[in-house]
């Protein structure tokens, strides 16, 4: 589970944590998950394959604040080979309050911005994700 402290810059001026720091924090969840899975983002990318994003929402359930630490949980819910669907959860720490939900889509690309499919290029990693997502069915 990633952890994040909010910073003064990432609230509003009611004091909120603006809304568009939590898909940041979606962001820095799903590179720490890769990392977990042995799979650094740079290592990806050294490799010459891209994972831009291809949607992205959220859902928010309670507000955080400056100063407040969430706890964001990633998972892969879903791979097809050429798409790959992650699942995220940002809960208050202190309180264990769910305070947002959300979802993000992603392909993998060359250096050129062409898609590509890892089952060809990278089949090792293409494995972590077919093991990942049937870990979540």
């Amino acid at each position: 589970m990633y952890e994040h402290k909010v910073q003064y810059y990432e609230s509003d001026g009611m004091g909120i944590t603006h809304h568009s720091n939590y898909i940041r924090w979606f962001e820095e969840a799903r590179v720490a998950l890769l990392e977990y899975l042995g799979y650094p983002y740079e290592e990806i990318e050294q490799q010459g394959i891209g994972s831009p994003v291809l949607t992205a929402n959220a859902s928010y359930k309670a507000s955080t604040r400056f100063g407040d630490v969430v706890q964001v949980a990633a998972r892969v819910t879903g791979y097809t080979g050429v798409k790959l669907f992650l699942a995220y959860e940002v809960y208050n720490k202190a309180t264990g309050i769910l305070c947002c939900t959300g979802e993000t889509s992603h392909c993998f690309t060359d250096r050129t911005g062409k898609p590509v499919a890892l089952r060809r290029v990278w089949p090792e990693l293409h494995e972590v994700f077919v093991t990942a997502a049937q870990a979540e069915s």
